[in-house]
């Protein structure tokens, strides 16, 4: 048995915590090794030292007092705390992440009520619909009222054009 190994197993031998044949491997490597000899021994005289010091019993309370001073302590959550989310935190991303997913995928002619969708042709425009089509913007090309009639000018050119006032 070499030396590193005997070193491990010095104290379970002093205090005899080692199985017997454990303990006779010990012992054989010790009457052929002056230098772990000798540190049994230190071992062994610590170990008397130790003994001999009177035990203390703890008060009644101590056992209190230690459990009311870790329970006052700070709980310490580690950086990697900060990255683990609740339960129902990690539930609403990911539902939030599959809607998105969802609605993202979906062709866009499917979408009801989305005008946005709609192509407007200019050719196609009716020159009857302008007045129902001047509220709203979707105007994206003014050609179709090039072929509308120039207003008329009235002969009274003093009136102010009381229409225009907006």
């Amino acid at each position: 048995m070499s030396c590193s190994r005997i070193e491990k197993q010095m104290m379970p031998y002093v205090d005899g915590r080692l199985k017997v044949s454990e303990q006779q491997q010990v012992e054989a490597h010790l009457a052929a090794c002056a230098a772990c000899r000798v540190r049994v021994n230190e071992f062994r005289a610590v170990s008397g030292l130790l003994d001999e010091l009177p035990q203390i019993e703890p008060s009644g309370a101590f056992d209190a007092r230690v459990r009311a001073r870790v329970a006052a302590e700070p709980v310490k959550q580690s950086w990697w705390a900060l990255f683990m989310p609740s339960p129902r935190a990690a539930l609403a991303a990911s539902m939030l992440l599959l809607a998105t997913i969802w609605v993202g995928s979906r062709p866009a002619s499917t979408v009801p009520g989305d005008s946005h969708n709609v192509a407007v042709n200019p050719a196609n425009i009716d020159p009857n619909d302008l007045p129902v089509l001047e509220n709203y913007d979707i105007l994206a090309n003014f050609e179709p009222l090039t072929d509308l009639p120039q207003p008329v000018q009235g002969d009274d050119s003093d009136e102010p054009d009381n229409n225009q006032s907006m």
